[in-house]
């Protein structure tokens, strides 16, 4: 089995380890970047992670993908409750959409219950902090099996 999966992480999230640890933990996003390179390659699939503040990058980004990618993980950060211009490129792309959030968005402000990411995602999984990357990519392997 082989894919690729681009692997989108959006503002804030470069913060990880200092940013409210009672909400994201102490990991660091570069301790979950390496647990998904590790986990990926025991799946056969080839990831590339990437995170930015900016939610045009973020736009651009998953428009490249839909010529190099086969399937997109995406933990939008704050960009989740309020991009449209995020969801319509990732309707345009027609690639698979795994959602991750770190924290369980259902637990916390009312704001961040809305996922504009969901309205396309195949799934969304929250509240296992960075193993939440490593679920996603278990999902992201059987899902390009199937196609």
């Amino acid at each position: 089995m082989s894919g690729k999966v681009l692997v989108l992480n959006g503002p804030n999230l470069n913060l990880l380890g200092t940013r409210e640890p009672d909400v994201y933990g102490a990991e660091t996003l570069a301790s979950i970047e390496a647990n998904c390179r590790a986990r990926a390659e025991g799946l056969g699939l080839d990831i590339e992670f990437r995170q930015t503040n900016t939610e045009g990058q973020l736009v651009d980004w998953v428009q490249q993908a839909r010529d190099t990618h086969d399937l997109l993980i995406v933990n939008a950060g704050a960009y989740t409750h309020t991009s449209v211009a995020l969801l319509d490129a990732l309707k345009a792309v027609s690639l698979p959409v795994i959602e991750v959030h770190l924290s369980n968005i259902h637990q916390r402000e009312d704001f961040r219950h809305h996922s504009y990411v969901s309205k396309v995602a195949q799934g969304m999984i929250c509240g296992f902090g960075g193993f939440g990357y490593e679920m996603a990519l278990e999902s992201a392997a059987r899902t390009l099996t199937k196609k």
